[in-house]
């Protein structure tokens, strides 16, 4: 640390603190100064235009974080997990990144792409050397237990990935239902204000209003939509067919059932509708009912009673406690490539059992295991990358 004053043209600018970090040292791997002036962005602006006018220009999307890859000071994983710890929204969502930013989640592949390279030098140095009689026997049923085992550990680490990105990312919930139900009630008791327009009149929402909510450690992104009946008027009918795009875009569907009139055959084409998503029928304005027989969900969202519709919502992610505190492969990039993995081995599996040549068993391993190195980023492609870094926030 060396404290001193920056002048420009012999003016004084601020007094600042430099920090010199070596390359030895450095994120990027190379040599960095970080300047502390005084919290004024009029001074920083000033030091700014002072180096940018000596031939320093502004940083690339994720530069720094590229130049820490590229200088090998890093993995993608935990290169991509800067980004994901920057836009984390919960405590629950950092965390996780965070395990992945240390290095825990790059320690989920770095056995998967030994168990790989050992299965393939057993095959290969049968190929090669099949005089040595001392060498262990690459047979067919070494080669599926083996694959087996793999495959097994892949599909654990699919199933923590798939639930991290859930907790990372969230899930969208359409909220649905015919006209004058309570959605906007619904969506307004969730949030706890009055974000959406609540009249007696149907048809008043005519747009996706959308907000979120955490529940569980997860967010919900709330989605609430236009009443969904048969319509001849224009703009109602654009918004019908939005609330239609937000159900096929959904996660999750709350379809909002009018208790005071039940279930009735509008509701029943709305759930044809959504009849690929999970969906989740509310009695709302249950306190003006008393149909203790009705098994379905109850809430007065009116009233801000909905905790029964709350603990449904959290039951239905199917999210153990374990899945927040471990490690995990959890983004779209990452999820693929196991999942390719996974492909390459069943292909090696089914290319064993069917006693095909050996050599097919052993191309089949060999791309698996590069799609390890590409998970870590081992094999490195300009364009790849640079798509991922494109992501990242200016600077970062």
């Amino acid at each position: 640390m060396v404290y001193g004053t920056i002048v420009n043209g012999g003016d004084p600018v601020d007094e600042v603190m430099l920090f010199l970090y070596p390359s030895t040292s450095s994120v990027t791997g190379e040599d960095v100064v970080e300047i502390t002036c005084h919290g004024s962005m009029l001074i920083a602006n000033e030091i700014i235009s002072i180096f940018l006018s000596k031939g320093a220009r502004y940083a690339t999307k994720g530069e720094f974080t590229a130049r820490s890859f590229y200088n090998g000071k890093t993995d993608l994983i935990k290169a991509e997990a800067v980004n994901d710890l920057i836009n984390s929204t919960t405590k629950e969502a950092k965390n996780i990144n965070l395990m992945a930013l240390s290095g825990k989640s790059s320690n989920l592949i770095k056995p998967l792409k030994k168990e790989i390279a050992d299965l393939l030098s057993l095959i290969e140095v049968n190929i090669d050397y099949p005089e040595y009689t001392d060498l262990e026997d690459a047979n067919e049923k070494k080669i599926i237990e083996s694959i087996d085992e793999i495959r097994s550990n892949i599909i654990d680490l699919l199933t923590q990935g798939e639930a991290a990105k859930i907790i990372k990312d969230g899930v969208r919930v359409a909220i649905v239902g015919q006209p004058n139900a309570g959605k906007s009630s619904l969506l307004n008791a969730f949030l706890k204000e009055d974000k959406a327009i609540v009249t007696d009149i149907p048809g008043t929402t005519r747009d996706i209003v959308e907000g979120d909510v955490v529940i569980g450690g997860v967010v919900f992104h709330l989605l609430d939509t236009a009443g969904i009946r048969e319509s001849s008027e224009s703009i109602e009918a654009i918004g019908i067919k939005k609330s239609l795009e937000a159900i096929s875009n959904s996660d999750i569907v709350i379809l909002v059932v009018d208790a005071t009139k039940g279930l009735v055959d509008d509701d029943l084409a709305i759930l044809n509708a959504a009849k690929d998503k999970t969906t989740i029928i509310v009695m709302n304005k249950a306190d003006l009912v008393s149909n203790e027989n009705d098994k379905n969900i109850k809430i007065s969202a009116k009233n801000g009673d909905i905790s029964s519709l709350i603990a449904v919502l959290k039951d239905s992610l199917h999210l153990e406690e374990k899945y927040f505190t471990t490690p995990s492969l959890s983004n779209e990039r990452q999820l693929n490539i196991l999942k390719n993995i996974d492909k390459l081995l069943s292909d090696a599996r089914e290319d064993s059992v069917n006693q095909a040549p050996i050599d097919f068993v052993s191309a089949s391993l060999l791309s698996a295991y590069r799609l390890c190195e590409e998970l870590l980023g081992e094999t490195k492609s300009l364009d790849l990358t640079d798509e991922i870094f494109s992501r990242f926030c200016v600077g970062k």
